[in-house]
Formats: C-alpha cells, structure tokens, sequence
C-alpha cells in the first residue's frame, strides 16, 4: 500500500494557470511559484471581494468540522478534499478552502495536513514545508515587533512602557516547549533591558489572525496599530501603533495577505492560506481565501480546526460574525474506530467490532450535533470508512446518528478520492437549498465574564467556570477600557469537550477552569486560557521528525 506522500508524488499536476482558469482566474491575475502554486494579484484579490459583497452571487457555504479527535484519527482534512471532489463530479462547480499547516505539527505529532489517500491538496510536500513563505513573513513581523519594542525600552523609553508589562511574545513555527518562558537582556548595558520574556508558535500569534482577518493593506494596518504591546508606568494601555513602525510590519506581510491556488489530486481548485491553531488561536482559513472561493465557485467547501466544540464554533462566533458570512450546511467527520476509542477501548482494540463501546463513545459524537444545532444550521455526519469497520457498526452508526436528529453517510474518499464521496455531496448539495436560521452562541453585548460562561456551559457543557483572580482582574480591566463586546476564543485541549484532555466522550457537570486571559485588540477577541493549554507545544518523545528524509534528488520521504 502506498503511503500518502507516495500517492501525492505519483499524481501528475496540472499547470496552475489551467487549475484557476476553471474558475474563471486569467493567468494574469496570478502571481506564479512555480508551475504548480500561485497567489492572487491584489487587483483579482480586489475584485473577487467585490463579487463576494453581494451574498447573491456568492456560492453555497460549506463548512467541514469534526468529533473530538483520538489517536485513531478522523480524517477532517481527508473528507473536505474528498467532498469537494465529490461535488465536482456531480458537475457542481466548487472550491475547497484550507489553512496551511503548520511546522509545528509535521515535525512533531500530529503529521502533515494536506489530506490523505487519494484525497489530497498537492504538492504537499511544498504546502506542509515552507510553501510560499506566509508562515515565515507572519514570524519575522512577530518578531520585527518584539525587536522595535525592546529598542524603544533600550533608546531612551519615551512612552516610559513600564517593561513588566509588555505582553508580546516572540514566535517560532517549531514546537520548542525550552522557549515558552525565558529572560532576554542578559550581558551589559548595551545588550538591552533585562525582562522575562515568552516564545508561542507562529501559527498561535495575534499576526497570524490579523493576516487571516484582514482583506486589505489598510485593515491590516490599522489592526497591527491597534495591538496591545503593555502599559505605561501610568497604567494606561500603549499600542504598537505608539511606535510609528506600523508600515514596516506591514510591508513584510504584504504577500503573505493574499491567497494561495493550488489543487486537488483530481486537478480542482483549493485556495490554502493562512493557518491559526483551534486549541489556541482562532482555527480558520483567512477571509480572503473564503471570499475569493465564494466569488468563483457555486460550493465553497471549508474546515475548521479539530473539533466542532473549538474550531467549528470560532468559525461561527468569530468569523463568520465579523464579516457577515453563514454556512449553508455543516458537515461532522466521525469515525467508528476514534468514536469506540471515546467508548473506552485501546487503540490496539478498535480492529474489532465492538457493537458496546461504539454505543458508549457515540456520546461524543451527539454532543457536536447538539452544539451545532444550537446555532440553527443543518447537520450531517461524514463517516470516514475504515476497513475495520463491520456492517453491524455501521447500521447501528447511522441508527444512533439518526436517533441524533442527523444522517450518517459513509465516505470512502481516501480510498476512491471524489468519487468515495458522491453520496454525501448529493445530500450536502440538497440540504446546502434548505433554509436555515443561523445565530451566534451568544450575543456581542454579553459581558466578556458572561461571553466565557455561555461558551463553557452551553458548548462544553459545564455546570460552572471556576476563575482564577488573575483572570478575573483582566477580564474587569478589559470591559472597562471598552474592549466588553469582542468575542472570545477560548484556548483549550483539543482532547477533550472539557478542558481535561483525560475526559472522553461527552462530559457533563463539572467546573470550567479559566486561569488566564489576554487581550487581542488588533485581532479583536480576547483569548481565555483554561486548564493546562500553552500557546507554545513541545515535541513528543518520538517526534514525526524521526521519519522524515530527503534524498540527493531532493526527493522527500516520510512526511505523512
């Protein structure tokens, strides 16, 4: 059997500019890497935007999120390839958007993220390594940043910030957990002003969201001026914008603003660009791909990070809330072996039917259909096929699901690309007519307390919020400067409904820890942090890294 970056090197590319023409993008609207990637000039960026303003003439919204993950997987990524494929064989014209991956990741635990199988964005090795650049331009703005800060404290100090306060981390796109906490200005005078200091992941900063928040040169600005960098000896809040470096931030991001074409093994359209984490940062591709994919395409398939209780939700309060957008069906990637290991089994025990503890782990998979129910959107369940699935867990699935107030529908897209997807984009496409009546989870008036309340009772189903004084104290600080109506992102595990990575299936009745939180002006939320997350992940005891090689050919094996 052929692995996934076997499969991807096997597929011969369309040229990118045939790609884009299918969707009406004259090859000189792009801006080539290469024969096989492209971004989008700003003049095609501008128009596409235009196009997408009127919802009339904006495709159908679908959006693909999943069940809690396991270590079994689920194949999130897989099955939106794979539906998006499966909608063009029907003769629908669609365009897939996603995030790029992060290094993090690939190098890491969790692997690459340009699908699998037969059901992959391509070429991967490209996009889940250095691809064109945007992750690298969005850390050396970071840390341009940080390095225009400790020059002001350095030179003289003359908005006198007071350097215990300052709150912007540097970032690197790599998991190093030796970097989440560490003292900068060591040595003399001229070394700068000694502070403690913090390193995130690229893909978890604030610049990461303002580029996938921005449509412009001018909102991108005026976003990176509004970020909150510390305090003055006074106690009053400094923006970066204080420091008249704005335009250099902006000019190292000035491409890394725009989408990314590439393509689909079955030679359709996939806008890929920009990639914040959902167990941390807002967990969506940029505004710009998803306008520019529902300005060109009939159906726009995209995802959201991990599970519907994190991803899918910032999706929806975050999103789609500031630039007046709605999905017109959701679509939940569950599978039968991650669903029995939520029903309590090992993952050396899922190649067994086990009819019990598909029933007992299905709690997981009910609690996402209720909580994307609760904002009014239609609801299907992608059952992403394993060989070890039997039919006896298969019917019982699709009765559960049914029972659930959902349709299961099995998907084979790993094995059969769009054509292991037909029937589950025949029921997207029909139930995408439907009506539907979507509303946030709660409204913007909320106070920023209330807003952490309503998230963790009514989507992670809490009995309480237990909050640190820390967090308490910054949360009364941030309603009084009139930061009170700007959603919540909440950083928590992906493991987990709750915020115990430990607690699997679907927990209920417990207290929600939120022990920090911070303030994200320029992106416009505020980032609660609750149990044990950190913005900064460190590698595992056998990191992916361990398989990865290239050869004298430039040739890459073991990524995925």
């Amino acid at each position: 059997m052929l692995s996934d970056i076997e499969i991807a090197q096997k597929n011969q590319m369309e040229d990118i500019t045939k790609v884009a023409a299918k969707i009406g993008l004259a090859p000189e609207s792009l801006d080539l890497y290469g024969s096989s990637k492209a971004k989008l000039t700003f003049k095609e960026l501008n128009r596409l935007q235009k196009i997408a303003a009127d919802p009339a003439k904006r495709g159908k919204l679908i959006l693909v999120t999943a069940m809690t993950p396991t270590a079994a997987g689920e194949g999130k990524s897989t099955v939106t390839i794979a539906l998006g494929d499966g909608l063009n064989k029907l003769g629908k014209k669609t365009v897939i958007a996603l995030r790029e991956p992060s290094l993090g990741p690939c190098f890491g635990i969790k692997g690459g993220a340009c699908g699998g199988g037969y059901a992959q964005v391509v070429p991967m090795e490209d996009i889940n390594l250095h691809f064109t650049g945007d992750i690298h331009a969005i850390t050396a703005a970071n840390n341009l940043m940080a390095a225009l800060i400790d020059n002001h404290l350095q030179q003289g100090n003359e908005l006198n910030i007071d350097p215990r306060t300052v709150s912007w981390k540097r970032c690197v796109d790599l998991n190093d957990r030796a970097l989440r906490n560490v003292i900068i200005g060591l040595g003399g005078r001229i070394d700068g002003v000694p502070r403690e200091s913090h390193f995130q992941i690229s893909v978890a900063s604030e610049i990461m969201a303002i580029v996938c928040l921005s449509k412009n040169i001018s909102e991108l600005k005026e976003r990176i001026s509004n970020i909150t960098i510390g305090q003055n000896y006074a106690k009053q809040d400094v923006k970066f914008g204080q420091l008249n470096c704005t335009g250099a931030i902006a000019a190292l991001l000035k491409d890394a603003i725009r989408p990314n074409l590439v393509q689909t093994l079955e030679k359709n359209p996939a806008f890929v660009h920009g990639g914040p984490f959902a167990n941390i940062a807002h967990g969506c591709n940029s505004i710009n791909a998803t306008l520019c994919a529902l300005a060109t395409g009939d159906y726009v398939v995209t995802e959201a990070g991990f599970a519907a209780d994190l991803g899918a939700e910032k999706f929806l309060d975050i999103k789609c809330r500031m630039n007046g957008l709605a999905p017109n069906a959701v679509v939940i990637v569950a599978t039968i072996r991650a669903l029995k290991m939520h029903g309590g089994l090992a993952k050396n025990e899922l190649g067994s039917e086990n009819l019990q503890a598909l029933k007992k782990g299905f709690a997981n998979l009910r609690a996402h259909i209720e909580n994307v129910k609760k904002f009014g959107l239609p609801v299907l369940v992608a059952v992403n096929k394993f060989v070890s699935d039997t039919e006896g867990e298969i019917q019982l699935l699709e009765k559960l699901t049914s029972e659930a107030g959902s349709e299961a529908i099995l998907c084979e897209g790993w094995e059969k690309g769009g054509e292991g997807t037909k029937a589950l984009a025949q029921r997207v496409a029909a139930v995408a007519e439907e009506k539907s009546d979507f509303k946030n989870i709660y409204p913007l008036e909320a106070s920023l307390k209330e807003k952490i309340e309503i998230l963790a009772k009514e989507i992670y189903h809490a009995s309480s919020v237990e909050f640190e004084s820390k967090a308490l104290k910054k949360l009364k600080q941030y309603q009084d400067e009139g930061y009170g109506k700007l959603p919540v992102c909440m950083a928590k595990t992906q493991n987990s409904i709750s915020h115990d990575k430990s607690l699997l299936g679907d927990p209920r009745d417990y207290a929600f820890p939120v022990r920090d939180v911070q303030l994200y002006s320029g992106a416009g939320f505020v980032v609660a942090f609750a149990g044990d997350i950190v913005d900064m992940p460190g590698l595992p005891k056998a990191p992916s890294a361990l398989n990865i090689d290239v050869d004298d050919e430039g040739k890459i094996s073991g990524l995925f």
